[in-house]
């Protein structure tokens, strides 16, 4: 069976990152590739919607358009009042654009596949329906709008694609005193720890998956070796960064980071200043 698929990006990435995953584009599309074959589909094309402005989306444009993904950037600042925000932009362009293609290729597909759980697709699935096209909804567990479902001939949670890494016996202890480390020295050579290099570097050097690096990133914010706050930088196009700060008065982090303590101490002296 011939398949369109729509995918509300931050819809099915923040339902996943609220339970401790991080959703890559290459781990979304190893999902939708094995889901295809599960399902019986033939995925004709793909379309994405997203704010690649947004700081944890940058450069997954084009890692997506290097898979033949159809992305759409859907900004959610007002640019021409530079006042408000676009309320509901992604919900309104993306069920523009999904009745377009079924007004004028409709012999090309028998099914629409939504990625997302957002009860405001209703009016779509509903007008697909009509259509006589099939409409099958993915979705993150317990996030998929009960009336989205009335409408939809079946629906799945993309949890599935955890299943590997959720086999697997982490222990972020174990990790903790070189993640500490690695944080100290990043601190030392760089204005600041953005949160999102630090996840990237962790899972790099350590070896780690991005959901373990999550978990080991909790665990250093529950123990209080770490706190994260919102930095404004100018140099950056949206004009402000999530980033981490080491407890310097921990009794662990300067047991661990003893010998660098002056100098991280002036690091944040000078943060502090900007």
């Amino acid at each position: 069976m011939r398949a369109i698929v729509f995918i509300d990006y931050e819809n099915i990435w923040s339902g996943l990152f609220s339970r401790g995953y991080e959703l890559t584009p290459e781990k979304l599309m190893e999902f939708l590739q094995q889901y295809g074959r599960d399902k019986g589909f033939e995925l004709s094309a793909i379309y994405l919607y997203a704010n690649f402005d947004r700081e944890e989306f940058w450069r997954t444009q084009t890692s997506f358009e290097k898979t033949n993904v159809f992305t759409r950037h859907v900004f959610s600042k007002n640019n021409y009042t530079n006042t408000d925000y676009r309320r509901n932009a992604t919900d309104l362009e993306l069920m523009l654009e999904a009745q377009e293609i079924l007004l004028t290729r409709t012999a090309t597909f028998e099914s629409f596949l939504l990625l997302t759980g957002d009860g405001d697709f209703l009016p779509l699935a509903r007008k697909v329906r009509a259509w006589g096209k099939k409409v099958r909804v993915v979705g993150v567990q317990g996030s998929i709008h009960a009336r989205l479902r009335q409408y939809s001939e079946d629906y799945d949670a993309i949890e599935e694609i955890l299943k590997t890494e959720r086999d697997e016996r982490y222990l972020p202890e174990d990790d903790l005193e070189q993640a500490v480390r690695m944080l100290g020295q990043m601190q030392l050579r760089m204005a600041y720890i953005a949160s999102t290099k630090a996840r990237a570097l962790l899972g790099e050097q350590l070896g780690r998956t991005l959901s373990q690096v999550k978990q080991l990133i909790a665990l250093t914010l529950s123990e209080e070796m770490l706190t994260q706050r919102e930095h404004s930088d100018p140099g950056l196009k949206i004009g402000r960064t999530k980033i981490y700060l080491l407890n310097l008065e921990h009794p662990r982090v300067k047991r661990w980071l003893w010998e660098h303590l002056n100098e991280l101490r002036q690091s944040y002296e000078k943060l502090a200043a900007l």
